[in-house]
């Protein structure tokens, strides 16, 4: 089943924090790196705590593909204020996408931009789980960039028997 992009604001958000989607990577200070995606914390921006910052290697070298920012205020209640502005900015119908416990509360809005690319914008608030971020933090991304990416990523990457063949196309157990 695929989610649902809706239009519900005039133009969907490219930006958070003074970071914008698909914007070049090297005018970013960063520490950190990892898989088919690369990943930078950035420390020093006004209201959050830090961020996360997801780029591509393969497909969109350099651009970045997801944003994961973690405000300053940790509370329920700065998360509730987040929540009304978000609705009244990007429409008050977005997807319930917390735990079932209420540990984390997050909600998430669908958009398909003019050059037809999707982008997810997620707000949440997590009370206990110690495997997510504790407080809030907002996220924009665009999901099928990454996927391209992971795609190119394994179309470059995947290593070849003899007779060319891929091995994960293989049967191992032979």
């Amino acid at each position: 089943c695929s989610p649902t992009y809706s239009a519900q604001a005039a133009e969907p958000p490219r930006s958070v924090g003074g970071l914008s989607l698909g914007g070049a990577i090297d005018e970013m200070p960063y520490e950190a790196h990892n898989y088919f995606t690369r990943e930078v914390i950035i420390t020093d921006l006004p209201g959050f705590h830090k961020g996360f910052i997801t780029y591509g290697t393969c497909r969109y070298p350099d651009r970045i593909l997801r944003i994961k920012l973690k405000y300053r205020d940790r509370s329920q209640k700065f998360f509730k204020l987040l929540l009304e502005r978000f609705k009244q900015r990007f429409g008050d119908s977005p997807q319930f996408d917390g735990d079932q416990y209420g540990n984390v509360r997050a909600w998430k809005w669908r958009f398909t931009d003019q050059e037809g690319n999707r982008v997810t914008l997620e707000l949440q608030h997590n009370l206990k789980d110690r495997t997510e971020t504790i407080g809030n933090m907002v996220k924009l991304s665009m999901p099928g960039a990454i996927a391209a990416e992971r795609d190119c990523f394994n179309e470059t990457h995947t290593e070849k028997d003899e007779s060319g063949s891929n091995y994960s196309e293989q049967d191992w157990l032979q």
